[in-house]
């Protein structure tokens, strides 16, 4: 008996959907009205974007070669590089010796070259990388 009483709730609920559906078809089309005046306002935009990335020039400083230091040397090579760069190079290094903490990547382990650039502490946060990296290079 309970499954004849759920057959019987479950009809009504079939027509409400069928009316509600309707409806719907009339609001898209009148969106649909709509639409066209969105358009015209979203093409006036990428140009103006266009326009604040053609001024914006890149800092020279960034791309200023620094003579590493001994200890950093030994990780990266003797030749003179952008900051941009040593630091990618020390990413390379730290990647490729499986350095980064298995529980928190967050933090970097020493190794011996390293131990020296990162100042005879035994780890460090990726986010002093930069701040150790810098009494580095000249």
């Amino acid at each position: 008996m309970a499954k004849k009483a759920s057959k019987k709730k479950a009809a009504p609920k079939k027509a409400a959907k069928k009316k509600a559906a309707p409806k719907k078809a009339v609001k898209k089309a009148v969106k649909k009205k709509a639409a066209p005046k969105k358009v015209a306002k979203k093409k006036a935009a990428p140009k103006k974007a266009a326009k604040k990335k053609s001024a914006r020039k890149p800092n020279a400083a960034f791309m200023a070669a620094l003579t590493p230091s001994a200890a950093l040397a030994e990780v990266i090579g003797s030749k003179a590089l952008p900051r941009t760069e040593i630091v990618k190079q020390i990413w390379v290094y730290i990647k490729k010796n499986g350095l980064q903490d298995s529980k928190n990547k967050r933090m970097i382990n020493a190794d011996a070259k390293l131990k020296p650039v990162f100042n005879g502490k035994n780890q460090i946060s990726m986010f002093e990388l930069a701040k150790v990296l810098s009494s580095h290079v000249k």
